[in-house]
């Protein structure tokens, strides 16, 4: 006897699936963006900066498909640890220049 059961856990708190594919489909395009926009920016301060809002919409788009492990490790790692990182190491290449 087969019964059916449903595809995704429905709660009080749910979104409509037809409003989650479209929220997941805008920050699929803003993400394609922002990396398109990284690659063109060529000022290395701009770019690291603009790095960050990257790792930020990362961290939305798994937030969106769900995987709430993934948000908090592109968070820390995405939008905070490697920009800072970047910022730092260019800090340290402009002050040798000097």
């Amino acid at each position: 006897m087969l019964t059916s059961y449903p595809v995704a856990v429905t709660s009080p708190y749910s979104a409509p699936s037809s409003l989650m594919d479209v929220l997941q489909v805008l920050i699929l395009v803003l993400v394609a963006a922002a990396a398109t926009g990284v690659v063109l920016i060529r000022v290395p301060v701009r770019q690291a900066i603009a790095l960050s809002a990257y790792g930020l919409l990362l961290a939305l788009m798994f937030l969106a498909f769900q995987a709430p492990d993934v948000t908090l490790s592109e968070l820390t790692v995405g939008a905070v640890a490697l920009p800072i990182l970047l910022l730092l190491t260019l800090a340290k290449v402009r002050k040798r220049e000097k």
